[in-house]
């Protein structure tokens, strides 16, 4: 466009200049001081012929004189067209750049600007500017880029949402699993040899497979929701008595996990099956890292119940400690491990979620892990 602009007015400049020199051209026949004379010998001659009497020819040669008069003033004149071509050419000039700075480009901004929106790329900003014909223009397309950028940083946001829950409801399925495959070996090795030890074994086979249909659910649930979308059912649990089954279940015929009965039962209002996630993934945690016994314990600790899960290995190193609840982290001694690096951010969440806190700690020999309720009273 500025291309353009340029070469109109430059065509427009040279048609001035063609068209002046031409009438300087024409105009330039016979020069001032010569008219100036002729006019001098026509007074002395019309002179003459007032004194011969002859009124008639002097009358014509007074009208004759009158006429290159007229021509001279015309020509005097003429002297300041230069001047005035020169000016119309400069505000032709001026009036092109007004049209360029105004107009043409804000318009070229505009133009690039929707160029690069329809590349994608979001990331360039155009300012307002409101002394030119096109500032409403350049606020309305600032703002929609404005808001595409935040829609699509909205989708990507729940498109990793949803990436985390698809991958958190995936780990969780392999602990019930895990369960399934223990009683299902117990059974094989011909461990159920009494009907009490056989029911005991079906019942928690079925339980757990309850809770594998119940996380497939959440599975396909979440693939097409939000994270905050994950259902969680309070409802008034007895927690000592709660702990006290799921430690049995979780330990199975391993022996390797032990609940201490506090001397106290008391009601919590959490999620009971979310609260047998945390505890599933704490214990399997410390089994798959510590290789120890683990004792799990409740204290009072002023209005919260607290749930303690002890094990005696090697610990987590302090540097991993801020970062261990992060989804995807694993600490420099899991390395060896397989694992994905979601178990305890599953815990951290869904601890959250049910109104409660997630600690841990290095102890002199092994790691604490603290879950904290708020008593119901």
């Amino acid at each position: 466009m500025k291309k353009n602009l340029t070469k109109i007015t430059v065509l427009c400049t040279v048609l001035i200049l063609c068209i002046a020199f031409t009438l300087l051209f024409l105009g330039s026949g016979e020069k001032l001081e010569d008219m100036k004379a002729e006019q001098i010998v026509d007074l002395n001659e019309i002179e003459q012929l007032s004194l011969q009497g002859d009124s008639y020819a002097a009358a014509q040669k007074i009208h004759e004189l009158q006429n290159k008069i007229k021509e001279m003033e015309v020509r005097e004149a003429g002297k300041y067209f230069p001047l005035f071509v020169t000016i119309f050419i400069g505000i032709l000039w001026l009036v092109s750049f007004y049209i360029y700075w105004s107009v043409l480009r804000p318009f070229k901004k505009l133009q690039d600007f929707a160029e690069q929106i329809a590349k994608g790329d979001f990331n360039v900003p155009l300012d307002y500017e409101r002394k030119n014909y096109f500032g409403k223009f350049t606020w309305a397309f600032e703002s929609m880029r404005k808001e595409i950028t935040k829609a699509r940083a909205s989708e990507k946001e729940a498109i990793e949402n949803n990436q985390t829950i698809i991958a958190t409801l995936s780990h969780d399925i392999k602990t019930p699993i895990a369960s399934i495959r223990a009683y299902a070996e117990g059974m094989e090795a011909n461990m159920d040899n009494t009907p009490e030890k056989r029911a005991k074994y079906l019942s928690v086979i079925m339980r757990k497979c309850d809770e594998v249909s119940g996380l497939t659910n959440d599975l396909l649930l979440h693939s097409i929701a939000n994270l905050d979308k994950l259902q969680i059912i309070e409802e008034e649990v007895k927690l000592c008595s709660f702990l006290q089954q799921a430690v049995k279940e979780i330990s199975g015929e391993e022996g390797d996990v032990y609940f201490h009965t506090p001397s106290f039962d008391t009601t919590v209002f959490v999620d009971s099956k979310r609260l047998m996630q945390i505890m599933e993934n704490i214990i399997n945690n410390a089994r798959k890292y510590a290789k120890t016994k683990i004792d799990v314990s409740v204290e009072k600790n002023q209005d919260n119940i607290e749930i303690y899960i002890r094990d005696y290995g090697k610990g987590i190193a302090d540097e991993d400690i801020p970062f261990i609840f992060d989804k995807f982290y694993r600490g420099k001694n899991s390395r060896q491990e397989r694992g994905s690096g979601l178990g305890l951010y599953i815990v951290k969440y869904l601890t959250m979620q049910m109104g409660g806190d997630v600690r841990l700690y290095n102890c002199e020999k092994g790691l604490e892990v603290v879950v904290a309720f708020q008593e119901k009273r």
